[in-house]
């Protein structure tokens, strides 16, 4: 495990916690009216950690059951081509469309238990299960860095902990400065519903460079 390889996993893990479900939820829990309840946070940025964990470590077994018959440098021109890919698709996401943020609102104002935030995070995980790219090139990294299953388990423990740090800073703002960050949240959730495909595509052009990069590294100069 290289510092070069954590660095990378924490720049892709930072790219992956602007989505919706990681980011742009949680400031809707936050500008919810009434009492800020910590318990409703909680459950769902803790069920969706949790997902995205476990998803993870799904991805991860059945991508080492691959590489175990694939050379370890034909692996990494797969991550190359897979890193190009991101890029090469990061131009198709202009900001024309608009994402429908209204929904997700409107499923959080619905019911306000515990189970059905639970609901929300997983449904939010499962929609974002074929735009997790980021994620999946991580992955990809972590495969053919030929580290062992531990290793792997700790970075994907790091790589989902490290994509909520942002919604909690925010949330610690939130109680340290009360209703005079309300506007600041307020202005980020706007944003993204007025830039979030053009957002998207830069994720998937920093996510692609990051993985080609290091796949680029590991080939020629390492």
């Amino acid at each position: 495990m290289t510092s070069g390889l954590v660095a990378a996993l924490a720049g892709l893990a930072l790219l992956d916690s602007t989505s919706i479900g990681t980011l742009f939820i949680p400031i809707w829990l936050m500008l919810t009216p009434g009492r800020l309840r910590l318990s409703r946070f909680g459950v769902y940025l803790g069920t969706i950690t949790v997902f995205y964990f476990a998803v993870g470590v799904l991805i991860v077994l059945g991508a080492s059951q691959v590489m175990d018959h694939l050379d370890s440098r034909l692996a990494l021109w797969i991550q190359l081509v897979i890193g190009v890919f991101l890029f090469v698709i990061s131009f198709r996401f202009d900001g024309r469309k608009k994402p429908d943020t209204g929904k997700w609102q409107n499923r959080l104002n619905a019911n306000g238990s515990a189970v059905a935030l639970a609901g929300v995070a997983v449904l939010a995980g499962v929609v974002e299960l074929a735009t997790m790219l980021p994620y999946l090139g991580a992955i990809g990294m972590m495969s053919a860095a030929d580290l062992g299953l531990g290793q792997v388990g700790l970075l994907l423990a790091g790589y989902c902990l490290v994509m909520i740090v942002p919604a909690v800073l925010l949330l610690g703002g939130r109680l340290a400065l009360r209703d005079r960050i309300e506007p600041f949240l307020t202005r980020i959730s706007t944003w993204f519903a007025e830039k979030g495909a053009s957002t998207t595509g830069w994720i998937l052009g920093i996510a692609g460079f990051l993985v080609a990069r290091d796949a680029i590294a590991r080939l020629f100069f390492l």
